[in-house]
């Protein structure tokens, strides 16, 4: 007895002196595939670039969404006229519209600061131009540690991967990505979660189409990423578009 009362005693001191036992922080829930069968979800990486409203309307045509997660200042300044629009017009298509970060940096190699910092600007521009708050973010090449994982739940995100990868961002050509596209269907998974970017023309002008039919023609939905996890699609829209004021400008990296 007087044995078995010491060693809780002991237990008790070494938790009392380690600050880490038990008081680990929270961290973001990571999403790596969709939940809801028979689902597709197509998501387009590192817009708003010049191909975003040529797939959104491709999408619409085929009764098909999409996701799109943006970045605030990688290939253009999501301030821009023209990138304001191309949002709007999607948006309004009703895909979906989520955070890719501000610069699409390796998150793993920044500070909490910086991290902060990524996570923050893009939320608020999307909140200025579209009147939404997003939780879904999609951290750059898809890379997270356990620190990205803590500020992305401070900042109340959902971190969203990827079960397939078209290969469009690293020089696989469309034909390529067609083979794989079908080879994934033949296995006949549940759902999909499918990497894509917005960036590349090629995937724009000839991969999207052909994805789309045959996906369709295999019998799967395709759907925003928060239709495929039963999920809302934003954690607030005020359903009002902001008007531009002097804020809006990238500041630099």
């Amino acid at each position: 007895m007087l044995e078995k009362t010491l060693a809780i005693l002991l237990a008790a001191i070494l938790v009392s002196a380690n600050p880490l036992v038990d008081r680990a922080a929270p961290m973001a829930v990571v999403y790596e595939a969709c939940t809801v069968n028979n689902t597709v979800a197509l998501t387009f990486d590192d817009g708003p670039y010049l191909y975003m409203t040529y797939i959104s309307d491709l999408l619409t045509q085929n009764n098909a969404k999409g996701t799109f997660f943006v970045n605030g200042n990688n290939y253009n300044c999501i301030y821009n006229d023209d990138v304001v629009a191309s949002l709007r017009y999607t948006f309004l298509a009703g895909h979906q519209i989520a955070s890719h970060t501000w610069s699409h940096p390796h998150l793993k190699s920044l500070n909490v600061t910086r991290i902060t910092r990524e996570f923050e600007l893009v939320d608020s521009a999307l909140e200025s131009i579209l009147g939404i708050h997003t939780d879904f973010l999609r951290p750059p090449y898809g890379e997270y540690n356990a620190l990205v994982r803590e500020i992305a739940y401070k900042e109340s995100k959902k971190l969203i991967i990827w079960d397939f990868d078209s290969g469009d961002s690293v020089g696989e050509a469309y034909r390529q990505s067609e083979t794989d596209y079908d080879a994934k269907i033949a296995q006949n998974p549940k759902t999909l979660l499918a990497l894509n970017h917005e960036t590349e023309e090629d995937t724009a002008h000839y991969l999207v189409a052909y994805v789309i039919n045959a996906l369709q023609t295999a019998g799967y939905k395709l759907v925003t990423v928060a239709e495929c996890l039963g999920l809302e699609p934003y954690a607030s829209n005020t359903g009002t578009f902001g008007t531009r004021d002097d804020t809006w400008a990238c500041p630099r990296r």
